[in-house]
């Protein structure tokens, strides 16, 4: 996440997944940072995902930023979760 360290200490992040259909969902709403990316991984690996209903899911902060975006089975952004998806494909 893009964030000061003292905003990582604060349960202020969102977790919101969006489906094929056009409808999204709050999966965590106020949690802290280290919960929201467990979620996103949990909701990026999801059966749901993989099977093409979950079509993004974005991580967001207490002022509505983006931190962490995942598209159709690609992460775009932060780009380290981006470099860690190709660093872990090319290792397959």
């Amino acid at each position: 996440m893009t964030h000061d360290d003292d905003d990582v200490d604060r349960p202020e992040y969102s977790v919101c997944q969006f489906f094929k259909t056009g409808e999204y969902e709050y999966v965590r709403r106020g949690v802290y940072a280290e919960e929201a990316m467990t979620a996103l991984g949990h909701y990026t690996n999801s059966v749901a995902a993989k099977c093409g209903m979950v079509v993004r899911v974005i991580v967001t902060d207490g002022g509505d930023n983006c931190c962490a975006e995942w598209i159709e089975g690609r992460f775009t952004f932060p780009p380290e979760l981006v470099e860690e998806q190709k660093r872990r494909e090319q290792m397959q």
